[in-house]
């Protein structure tokens, strides 16, 4: 049997409207893992999104409240002695509480503070404690100006004139005018000593003031009065004008006026010549070498009133004394006179250091032996100084060979304890003076 048309019509609808139905249907079961997931995803991003202003908003309240943020600081050292004992922490909160003892204006006054609050009061007065110390630290790193005490200017100019070089200087001249043939005429030593004390603070002075910049950056002499700011330039120059005028006059007028020519040109040497040529070139290290020879040829010439064959003798010896003393001591010193940008011989041309040392140990054995040729000592004298001549000359030769700290250590503390030993035996063979009176008169 035939369908009609409408029966044929309507199955037709309910398969499509069927079809539809099932492939929505389908659709939606393989589409579903993905919008899923992607819900999921928008939800892990609006958390995220929370988490992130949760933080911004702690972050606010906290740059509002700056007194909630903990602020880490070093805890001030206690006053008492390390070596009493440690309170108890009951008595610390007794202490505390006594020191602070307000309680907070919203409890009452009948009720007593419970440990949670006294925890608290205690936390407030240790930061309000850092506060205090913090502020007192930055306070003393500050560029504070210094004030000169009456009572610290003698100690600040004697490390201004180089006291200990001074000394040395005077009794080198000293032991000149002792050497000199003739009587020993005591005002004349004197004044000799005084004036050429005055000269050598004067000299002295004068090199700090032109070395400031250079000694602010070595060890050995960044704590030099003008580096620290102890006493101004100007009273610097002021102490060596007043050192340097009667320290020249004394010599000129009390002694003669050769000795005096001889302080002026030493003066000049040291600071015109000597202090420039120590950033330009190594003979400042000779140049040095000539300024410490003249002391003893002013003590020569103070007692005698003429450059004789002695006087050159004395200052031989000063002049070769210095370059085993020197190049010992600027060797340890290497780092510290390169940073300064000093020219040593140490520091550009080490193996010739060693090598001028050496030679001049040597040489003082020649000097001692020409010692009693010009009729200055007797032949007893080469003799005894010998042992103390060889002794400096082999630590000078091991100071050549090794070239290390120890070696040039050694030869300068040597050094130190030789001049003046090898001074005083050439006091004790001085030769006597001839019959008649010999050597000229103590002042022309």
């Amino acid at each position: 049997m035939a369908a009609s048309p409408h029966t044929l019509s309507s199955r037709l609808l309910t398969g499509w409207v069927g079809g539809c139905v099932w492939y929505l249907q389908r659709r939606a079961m393989q589409e579903s893992p993905h919008t899923f997931v992607h819900l999921f995803r928008n939800v892990n991003k609006q958390w995220i999104t929370f988490q992130h202003l949760s933080f911004l908003r702690r972050m606010y309240v906290t740059q509002l409240n700056r007194s909630l943020n903990q602020q880490v600081k070093r805890k001030p050292d206690p006053v008492a002695s390390p070596f009493l004992e440690k309170t108890s922490l009951g008595q610390a909160k007794a202490e505390i509480c006594e020191m602070r003892p307000l309680p907070p204006p919203s409890l009452p006054l009948s009720r007593k503070p419970n440990e949670k609050e006294l925890l608290e009061l205690e936390s407030a007065s240790i930061i309000e404690g850092s506060l205090d110390a913090g502020k007192e630290m930055k306070d003393e790193k500050h560029w504070k100006e210094m004030k000169l005490q009456l009572d610290d200017l003698p100690g600040i100019l004697a490390r201004l004139s180089k006291i200990k070089l001074t000394a040395l200087v005077v009794s080198t001249t000293s032991a000149g005018f002792a050497l000199a043939p003739g009587p020993f005429d005591w005002p004349c030593f004197l004044l000799t000593s005084l004036g050429t004390g005055l000269a050598s603070c004067a000299a002295n002075s004068i090199n700090q003031f032109f070395e400031v910049p250079f000694d602010s950056n070595m060890n050995r002499t960044k704590n030099r009065p003008l580096v620290r700011g102890q006493i101004s330039p100007l009273l610097a120059v002021t102490f060596a004008t007043c050192c340097a005028v009667p320290g020249v006059a004394l010599l000129t007028w009390g002694v003669n006026p050769l000795t005096g020519a001889l302080g002026v040109f030493n003066i000049f040497l040291y600071t015109c010549c000597y202090t420039p040529l120590k950033r330009i070139s190594i003979a400042n290290t000779w140049v040095g070498a000539v300024v410490g020879a003249v002391p003893p040829v002013m003590g020569w010439t103070a007692a005698t009133g003429s450059l004789d064959a002695g006087a050159f003798l004395l200052g031989g010896i000063l002049y070769s004394w210095q370059f085993p003393h020197f190049n010992a001591l600027s060797w340890g010193l290497r780092e510290d006179y390169s940073r300064g940008g000093y020219c040593m011989m140490s520091v550009t041309h080490p193996a010739l250091c060693r090598r001028v040392a050496l030679r001049h140990c040597l040489a003082l054995i020649g000097l001692a032996t020409a010692a009693p040729v010009l009729q200055v000592t007797t032949w007893t004298f080469p003799v005894i100084s010998l042992p103390i001549n060889l002794y400096i000359s082999y630590l000078g030769f091991r100071f050549y060979t090794d070239a290390d700290r120890k070696s040039s250590r050694k030869l300068f503390f040597c050094s130190l304890w030789h001049l003046p030993l090898l001074l005083l035996l050439m006091l004790t063979c001085k030769r006597p003076p001839a019959a008649g009176g010999a050597g000229g008169e103590p002042r022309t």
